[in-house]
């Protein structure tokens, strides 16, 4: 079996149901991609889902339906996404093996 591109900690499965709940009915889930930009090179990018793309992977974790763009895939591979509230800020995080920097702020990558 291959390794799972993506998984979920509780903590972002639970921000995900929550952020669905208050969706639009037509979201199915989760798309994550990748962009260019930033000051690191590349930075994730998250949005509603309200289909299926052509040779989108689909991941179901902890009942949450995550899509990954094609595009990002080689890039997000075994990433663990978690998800952190603080007292003034609260964010998705995503923990990649295959980031070689990472910028200060945290908004960007290089792999």
């Amino acid at each position: 079996m291959s390794k799972q591109i993506i998984r979920l900690s509780n903590n972002a499965a639970d921000r995900i149901k929550y952020i669905m709940s208050k969706a639009e009915d037509s979201a199915i889930g989760v798309r994550i991609g990748v962009k260019t930009g930033g000051c690191a090179g590349m930075s994730y990018v998250m949005e509603y889902a309200r289909e299926i793309k052509p040779n989108e992977e689909v991941i179901e974790d902890k009942g949450v339906k995550v899509l990954i763009d094609p595009k990002a895939i080689m890039y997000l591979l075994g990433t663990e996404m978690d998800y952190k509230q603080e007292k003034f800020s609260s964010q998705f995080i995503f923990k990649n093996p295959n980031e070689t920097e990472r910028c200060g702020c945290g908004e960007s990558f290089k792999v």
